[in-house]
């Protein structure tokens, strides 16, 4: 994010590989799942693996399961397609009566609550257990889901995350949409074309203010709405994702005028782009920054909620505000809040946008270590 590089690439994945430009997580194909999770392999749940090792979450998890027990601790995931790879392949090899061949024949995998069921049984957690699919606002809004669990006593920390990999479902699938790009993706670009699909795998552990050490950010507010405008399409006047806006700043205690850095849902799709940058430009002050990080990595569709928040928290950790990669001319209906170079520069409450298919729509509000303390 500090260099503004892009890191997507040509595609390459599937058997006839669709002419577009994709954001692969390096190294899941030569990453098996340890011997003792066998059971749940399919490339769904080995990049949720390889984000479960990434800095050091695990030893978190651990921690937080001898300070609460394992059954208080909840798990919470995220993802549009989960390992539904594994299914195509099973289907591309069905057996002469029509079954799945016998290395394929797993329940364990073909079914949607596959990631949470895997991530629980690989971290030996016995809380609550819930998959959201709400398209590309799935990983934003277990945060809520996580958060409400907490205030309500059900739960003492909840591990939320979202994970979505490469297949071929998703990348036929949106080019007959006729919303996947020829190039790598320009979010709110005046010529943008499309989306680029990316795949990723991330998490976070939440627990309450009393059980930190009172130097990690916090997640502030959240909002949440359902406009059911359209199967595809937003709301022409962003009404949805308003109302989700609104919502979280009032949970948050603050005004948009307290927010400094905004990670912009930003897809490089037209309609998207267009409705967001007009509520962009019409609720926040001209200081405020405002980006999409999906020219990095590409849209990772129900894992884009996680990815992005964890871009806000490094965001305030590091006092760095991304850029809008790839872009070259922002489009008119931008206003100044739009920034295609990323710039330093505290960062003490943040946003994260994420708005799905049918009108699903998710804002979330993060702040440093002393944002309750100023609201």
């Amino acid at each position: 994010m500090r260099g503004g590089t892009s890191a997507l690439t040509p595609n390459d994945f599937g058997v006839e590989p669709l002419s577009t430009w994709i954001g692969r997580v390096v190294g899941v194909e030569s990453a098996p799942l340890p011997n003792a999770l066998a059971a749940w392999e399919c490339r769904n749940d080995r990049l949720a693996w390889l984000g479960l090792n990434a800095d050091s979450f695990i030893d978190a998890v651990h921690a937080a399961r001898e300070r609460h027990g394992a059954a208080r601790i909840a798990v919470v995931v995220g993802t549009s397609t989960s390992s539904i790879g594994a299914t195509e392949d099973a289907y591309r090899a069905l057996d002469a009566d029509g079954r799945f061949p016998a290395d394929n024949r797993n329940p364990l995998v073909h079914t949607p609550h596959s990631l949470g069921m895997f991530v629980r049984e690989a971290l030996a957690l016995e809380g609550p257990c819930v998959t959201i699919a709400t398209a590309c606002s799935s990983s934003a809004k277990v945060f809520a889901a996580a958060e409400r669990m907490l205030r309500l006593g059900i739960v003492d920390a909840a591990l939320v995350g979202g994970v979505d990999s490469l297949c071929g479902s998703v990348l036929f699938g949106f080019n007959a949409l006729q919303l996947v790009s020829p190039e790598p993706c320009r979010p709110f670009d005046a010529e943008r074309s499309g989306i680029s699909i990316g795949e990723a795998a991330g998490f976070a552990l939440l627990e309450r203010d009393d059980c930190g050490d009172g130097s990690s950010p916090r997640l502030l507010g959240y909002g949440e709405s359902s406009d059911a405008h359209h199967m595809s399409t937003p709301h022409p006047e962003g009404l949805g994702a308003e109302r989700a806006l609104d919502d979280a700043l009032a949970r948050a205690g603050i005004d948009a005028a307290a927010v400094d850095h905004i990670n912009l849902h930003g897809t490089a799709s037209a309609k998207n782009d267009e409705v967001e940058a007009k509520l962009i430009a019409r609720r926040f002050p001209a200081s405020a920054h405002a980006s999409s990080t999906k020219g990095i990595t590409g849209h990772t569709l129900g894992a884009a909620g996680v990815v992005e928040a964890v871009a806000t928290l490094l965001a305030i950790e590091h006092g760095f505000r991304p850029g809008t990669v790839n872009t070259r001319v922002l489009d008119p209906v931008c206003g100044p809040q739009l920034r295609t170079a990323g710039t330093a520069g505290a960062v003490r409450v943040a946003l994260s946008n994420s708005f799905g298919f049918g009108g699903n729509n998710c804002v979330l509000v993060f702040g440093d270590a002393d944002a309750t303390q100023r609201r």
